[in-house]
């Protein structure tokens, strides 16, 4: 049997099923004695990523929120300083670079022979793009205009870059390629942070464009909306929702995944449903699953016949909906979680989640890959364009637990920029991207910034110094 037979004729149960493991070594917990900076010394002469922070999560019990964010309700966030303690210790381009975790699932899609067959795996890494948010409160920092984040990962084969092309309205750019030609993943994110009294919720305008180069294919998509609810009273918790349609351009195949909003009874909390149809409407496949354990596919046919003899089994009573139906006065109280996905028969794993590492919730809900991006690799330094995320004095304090220190540098890079803006406009001069141009997507048609090239030879003798 081959590995493309393997992979389809995955057994259903979650425990059983191990055919799309996660391979990321950089998410690995790894064993050994940690630095003080959270990193793994040289054992052997192996150099290993770290799987904790410097310092522990600074804390924000004493933050009274509803202070800073009363005059802010209905607003854009973005344009609005917030205090560092609501951030995490990331950029939002490196958020943006988390897309990158389950790089897997595009190389298995590189080698598959049958383009409904490679929808679903495309599905299955778009849904795992934003896998990482769950359980993330905290805010990343907003990206300073010219900002930069590379990413190189030789052992799973791609290396991105990413830049802050304009800072009003915050737009992030980013491109990432595989280090054998085999495909180019590029998207620009306008975010949009709206707060309404007890949530904030999220719209993360800009399309993903993904490309196959070997099959000659391209498939684009924009993410489904976040809301991170009780912002003010009780447990922050997060929900996505909205319809994602992700596009084949090559063939017409089109896959519709609706990301479903919590509800009234909390029994759709986290679910992602949809189905792949070909280019004349017909359905060949369902998607089903959640976005915070993992996806599966099933064909329509099978799907369709289960979900009929469970509506001839009957569902919960109007009674039991009535009683359940009680929503908190004070906060929006988060569901109590369902049973894991129900796993139809016939059913092949697609995808499922990484789990987080000891005591994440120490270090802001980190993944093991997010722990390592602000990591210097050895011999990194030298090498780093000096707009790179790593080398941000405000954002090293913050994972370093020196608070006082994070909110002195974050005002000192934020009055330098406004005084770089300030002498750019007297002098009638424009700010000018690095590494990325505004071109004409030729997939959607739409204005999209697309990378220049160039990045990875390294002259950045032009590079601006913004911090």
């Amino acid at each position: 049997m081959n590995s493309e037979e393997e992979f389809y004729d995955a057994e259903t149960g979650l425990e059983s099923d191990d055919s799309c493991e996660v391979s990321f070594k950089d998410a690995m917990v790894f064993e050994g004695n940690q630095a003080k900076d959270g990193s793994t010394p040289q054992q052997n002469g192996v150099w290993e990523r770290r799987k904790m922070l410097p310092a522990d999560m600074i804390s924000r019990n004493n933050l009274n929120m509803w202070s800073v964010l009363k005059k802010c309700i209905g607003m854009e966030l973005s344009k609005i300083a917030m205090p560092v303690v609501f951030n995490e210790p990331l950029s939002f381009l490196q958020r943006i670079s988390e897309y990158m975790e389950h790089t897997h699932l595009i190389h298995k899609a590189c080698s598959l022979s049958d383009s409904i067959e490679r929808m679903q795996v495309v599905a299955a890494f778009a849904v795992s793009a934003v896998a990482s948010q769950w359980d993330r409160t905290g805010k990343p920092f907003n990206p300073l205009l010219g900002e930069t984040f590379e990413l190189t990962r030789k052992e799973d084969g791609y290396r991105l870059i990413s830049e802050q092309v304009s800072h009003h309205p915050p737009v992030s750019a980013f491109h990432a390629e595989s280090l054998k030609q085999e495909f180019e993943f590029h998207g620009t994110i306008y975010p949009k942070l709206k707060f309404w009294g007890k949530s904030v919720e999220a719209e993360p305008k800009g399309t993903m464009t993904l490309e196959l180069l070997k099959h000659k294919e391209a498939y684009t998509w924009i993410n489904p909306m976040c809301c991170v609810h009780n912002i003010i009273l009780g447990k922050l918790w997060i929900e996505q929702y909205g319809t994602v349609e992700i596009l084949n351009h090559s063939t017409g195949d089109k896959c519709v995944l609706n990301f479903k909003p919590c509800g009234m009874f909390g029994k759709e909390l986290h679910k992602v449903e949809g189905y792949i149809q070909d280019k004349s409407k017909k359905k060949h496949r369902v998607i089903y699953g959640k976005w915070t354990e993992c996806m599966y596919s099933v064909d329509s046919k099978v799907y369709d016949s289960n979900k009929k003899a469970e509506k001839k089994a009957g569902g919960i009573s109007k009674r039991q909906k009535q009683e359940t139906c009680a929503e908190g006065d004070e906060a929006d109280d988060m569901p109590d979680l369902q049973e894991t996905v129900t796993v139809i028969p016939g059913s092949a794993l697609l995808w499922k989640i990484t789990p987080r590492p000891p005591h994440s919730e120490k270090m802001y809900n980190f993944t093991s890959f997010a722990l390592t991006l602000n990591e210097m690799e050895p011999g990194m330094e030298g090498l780093l364009a000096p707009t790179d995320c790593r080398l941000r004095p405000d954002l090293k304090a913050m994972e370093d637990g020196d608070l006082d220190g994070a909110m002195t540098e974050k005002e000192r890079l934020e009055d330098k920029q406004r005084a770089a803006r300030k002498e750019r406009s007297k002098e009638e001069e424009e700010w000018s991207t690095r590494w990325f141009r505004t071109k004409t997507n030729p997939y959607t048609g739409a204005e999209d910034w697309l990378y220049s090239g160039g990045y990875f030879e390294r002259n950045f003798v032009e590079s601006p110094n913004i911090y």
